[in-house]
């Protein structure tokens, strides 16, 4: 419409010189409200267009867009922040619905080589009464001479117990004891390079677990097994990480090892013990759009008894996906998983895995203990750019499934 106003404006002063010289002010002036009369009327109809416009595009529009065009930033060293929530279902918790809000930064946006660092707000509630909010994430300074790697959670969650050791966790009782479980955790892990894509430095980890509300029908089960239990632990983190993205993993490995301890100077008490982890990641594009994916892991408690509350456990959001989170614990527990990538079209993806996991009390009694099975399938989709909200079922018998919902790949 402007254009067709400009048009008929530039017709009329032409006329006006061209046909009647003489009278060529009277006629400019003509012409001058001709073209005045015609911009407002463009005008208004241009406003009309963007009101209608701006009335069309309602609360539902802007949700469809922000969600269609999330992974769509291509200033992505700045700021770039979502939330995104999400139903999911587990044995362990019940139905319920998490929200997650979830960053990538660059602590030098002048350098394109650094990689993204991340932090993720999170917040969960099921009908099981689960209540679980934290953050998590990890901050990459400058040229990567040091990271720190963070965590902080309180959780109240409604939970089941077998009992310590595999033959416990293997009887399917027809009523389990429940109480209630109140944990508060804090991590923090500083690393400085010591090498190319190598990492050295302190870690930190606080724990509070508390047992509640045991029925007086079932004290036996918990019989000579504290109620609540703290652990302050300190000790020296190694890695090496040469990913080509931490968050999704296209190529390239990743390696941590943690020693821990938790004596009893830090206010322990019977609850020391002595802590080896090491985790082992790695990553291999296959054909168009494939990447494999492995991941093992053990923790090793010894020299120490730590609490019930605190042993390994088999079963999480991240390993052994679909276990009740604490069916299977005991001091040590070695797992590993395989896991195949793809991606179906465009922003969709599909991933399949299996593994194992063996809980045990030492070295000693290993063969006591029976490897666990555990498989599953699962649906991705990029929310961010690289940066994918997935939703697992995994199994853990023909019959025992589990639904999880989180943000980024598993490992």
């Amino acid at each position: 419409m402007m254009k067709s106003a400009l048009l008929l404006c530039t017709m009329a002063m032409s006329l006006s010189s061209f046909a009647m010289p003489r009278q060529s002010e009277a006629s400019i002036h003509e012409a001058d409200t001709l073209c005045n009369s015609l911009s407002a009327v463009a005008d208004s109809s241009t406003t009309g267009v963007a009101q209608d416009t701006t009335k069309k595009r309602n609360i539902f529009r802007k949700i469809i867009d922000y969600y269609a065009n999330a992974n769509k930033r291509t200033d992505y060293r700045k700021f770039n922040f979502g939330v995104i929530p999400g139903p999911h279902y587990s044995s362990t918790d019940g139905f319920g619905i998490g929200i997650i809000a979830t960053g990538t930064y660059s602590m030098d946006k002048s350098d394109p080589t650094l990689p993204l660092s991340n932090v993720d707000i999170y917040g969960d509630f099921t009908t099981k009464g689960k209540v679980n909010i934290g953050i998590r994430g990890t901050n990459i300074f400058k040229k990567e001479r040091q990271r720190l790697e963070y965590k902080i959670k309180t959780e109240f969650c409604p939970t089941d117990f077998w009992g310590v050791g595999y033959e416990q966790g293997a009887v399917d009782y027809d009523t389990v004891p429940n109480y209630k479980n109140l944990q508060v955790e804090a991590m923090a892990r500083y690393l400085f390079r010591i090498a190319p894509k190598t990492y050295l430095g302190p870690i930190a980890h606080f724990r509070y677990m508390k047992a509640q509300n045991i029925q007086a029908q079932n004290t036996q089960v918990f019989d000579g097994l504290d109620r609540d239990a703290h652990a302050t632990t300190v000790g020296v983190s190694f890695t090496f990480d040469n990913r080509d993205f931490r968050l999704n993993a296209y190529k390239g490995c990743f390696i941590q090892f943690d020693q821990t301890f938790t004596p009893r100077f830090l206010g322990n008490g019977e609850n020391h013990f002595i802590t080896s982890e090491l985790t082992l990641c790695g990553y291999q594009k296959l054909w168009k759009g494939a990447v494999l994916a492995g991941e093992f892991h053990t923790q090793l408690n010894y020299d120490g008894q730590p609490s019930w509350l605190m042993k390994a456990e088999a079963g999480s959001p991240y390993r052994m996906r679909g276990y009740y989170e604490g069916r299977y614990r005991d001091n040590n527990i070695m797992e590993v998983q395989l896991e195949l990538r793809q991606n179906i079209w465009k922003r969709n993806g599909l991933v399949v895995w299996a593994g194992t996991a063996k809980v045990f009390p030492d070295f000693n009694q290993w063969s006591d203990s029976k490897f666990l099975p555990n498989w599953g399938i699962g649906y991705r989709w990029e929310f961010m750019k690289r940066v994918n909200l997935r939703i697992d079922l995994g199994w853990t018998s023909p019959k025992d499934m589990g639904i999880i919902f989180n943000m980024n790949e598993a490992f």
